[in-house]
């Protein structure tokens, strides 16, 4: 088989994307920030798939090189790409009230949610499409199905990953590539914990939240059935058509999440 590339593989959805990929027999190329951890990653898959090779790419995607650089590496070392999971991102500044951050910390943030995902988009699926097959699975959220007040970038970020996500499903989908927008709710990881947000956490009702298993189980299967958007989690998937109905969408739009520094 060939090889899924999977970006912020060192912990939480990413390194689920990573077991579940590795168990379907695919390689890995794994891409994060934190080397040591994807260390810890790539110990525990080989225990328990020795036949799967992983390569790691120890890469920042709030930089700007950082894209072509990986498609560099996979060109270079001849890596048939079968999956490509763009799921780096983070909770980042807000837009209005992190004036002291300076622009730059924004537009690394942007990068890091948009501009990279996209660059590797544009780099790896032309080669999908010329072999006539390929999975794409972009991270989204049930976030960027909602408009949130004090949500001015993680929110909108997500959104314009799942209208990408839906375009490119429509350019590809008659080339043997399928492209989905992975739309998570609340989910049991490490993210909150690493973005400082406990106290969102324990303060949100139980049957909100969904294990990261069950996320990256229910995005493969919906990328391989065509799904340009798979909402994870029956409860969010029936939520989702009230959030996008004009008649019902108004009771969805809040005050928004507290800072992440809030937590």
């Amino acid at each position: 088989m060939g090889a899924a590339l999977i970006t912020g593989a060192s912990a939480g959805l990413g390194a689920e994307f990573a077991r579940q990929l590795a168990a379907k027999g695919l390689d890995l190329v794994l891409v994060a920030r934190r080397l040591e951890k994807l260390n810890e990653v790539k110990q525990e898959i080989e225990s328990r798939y020795p036949n799967i090779c992983i390569g790691l790419i120890e890469g920042d995607l709030s930089q700007p090189a950082t894209p072509q650089a990986i498609a560099a590496r996979i060109s270079a070392q001849g890596i048939v790409l079968h999956y490509l999971v763009n799921n780096a991102g983070a909770t980042g500044p807000r837009l209005l009230q992190d004036q002291e951050a300076g622009w730059q910390a924004h537009q690394d943030y942007l990068t890091l949610m948009m501009t990279s995902m996209t660059e590797l988009c544009h780099r790896l699926v032309p080669t999908m499409t010329a072999a006539g097959y390929g999975r794409v699975i972009n991270v989204a959220s049930v976030a960027g199905r909602i408009a949130s007040a004090g949500d001015s970038h993680y929110g909108p970020s997500k959104a314009y990953v799942i209208a990408l996500s839906e375009a490119l499903a429509l350019t590809v989908k008659d080339q043997g590539v399928n492209v989905s927008a992975l739309c998570p709710g609340f989910t049991h990881t490490d993210f909150h914990a690493t973005a400082g947000m406990n106290d969102i956490k324990q303060a949100t009702p139980s049957m909100l939240w969904y294990s990261a298993e069950e996320v990256v189980r229910e995005g493969i299967a919906g990328v391989e059935k065509g799904k340009a958007i798979v909402v994870s989690g029956r409860l969010y998937r029936w939520l989702d058509p009230l959030m996008q109905s004009v008649w019902t969408r108004w009771m969805f739009k809040g005050n928004g999440l507290p800072a992440p520094s809030d937590g």
